[in-house]
């Protein structure tokens, strides 16, 4: 038991110690820059997806007719290249249907992202301007986050580029908001994470957790403190295909 209590003491002093103070730019700067996306299914794919109504990440505005989110957000959504689709895009409480299709694809690594081609402007985009130059150590990072299709502001720290098979060139990042290591969770796909000028620096991609046996049950937790738990596309991926292009 006494064991047991000093690595309690000694978690809860090293988590208050990686703790920011606060995010390093105001989230007015970022408004009406990232929304919600959301594709209910027809029956005939509901039918193919075992019931599955539909998908849901978040997407940031490239300009008022395009947005960006992570590859795997727009498969989920089955977008192609060919056929528009409706999308519930929605900024907080307002929201409107826009047919979509996916314009191109670009990256190298293991997660890729996609520029969506929206038919009509949505009223009220605000375009995220691009960083070009690499994120290092330490640098502070904000991402505007619709987990569960709520928006939500939540702030951390670049920790390094991945190198390891697993995340190979991925930017790999330490996100929370309080105590909650899960701010960016579910939904949260596709989220752009900016640097303090308010620049688009990666895209949120996935995040890491494990599951830990309780006397109540299975619990879903996030990493130890000091440790990067949100997976990101840095995006470089995107400025070499905009150079291309």
């Amino acid at each position: 038991m006494r064991g047991r209590t000093l690595g309690w003491i000694l978690v809860v002093v090293f988590m208050f110690d990686t703790r920011l103070e606060a995010s390093c730019i105001e989230s007015a700067q970022l408004a009406h820059s990232a929304v919600s996306i959301t594709r209910y299914f027809d029956e005939k794919e509901r039918a193919a997806s075992s019931g599955v109504i539909g998908a849901r990440g978040t997407a940031w505005f490239l300009s008022p007719a395009t947005m960006v989110t992570a590859e795997h957000v727009s498969a989920g959504m089955k977008l192609t290249t060919q056929d528009w689709r409706a999308l519930d895009v929605r900024h907080g409480d307002d929201g409107r249907s826009v047919a979509a299709r996916v314009a191109y694809v670009t990256g190298s690594g293991a997660e890729k992202l996609a520029v969506i081609e929206l038919q009509s402007e949505f009223p009220g985009a605000r375009r995220a301007p691009i960083r070009t130059a690499p994120l290092t150590p330490e640098d502070q990072v904000v991402t505007i986050a619709y987990r569960d299709g709520r928006p939500r502001v939540v702030s951390g720290r670049f920790v390094k580029y991945g190198n390891d098979k697993t995340f190979a060139g991925a930017a790999l990042l330490e996100m929370f908001d309080g105590d909650d290591r899960l701010a960016v969770d579910h939904g949260a796909s596709g989220a752009p994470v900016f640097d303090c000028e308010g620049r688009v620096a990666a895209v949120v991609s996935i995040v890491i957790t494990q599951n830990v046996w309780l006397p109540t049950g299975k619990m879903r937790v996030s990493t130890a403190w000091g440790t990067p738990n949100v997976v990101s596309v840095p995006i470089r991926e995107m400025t070499e295909a905009l150079q291309v292009r």
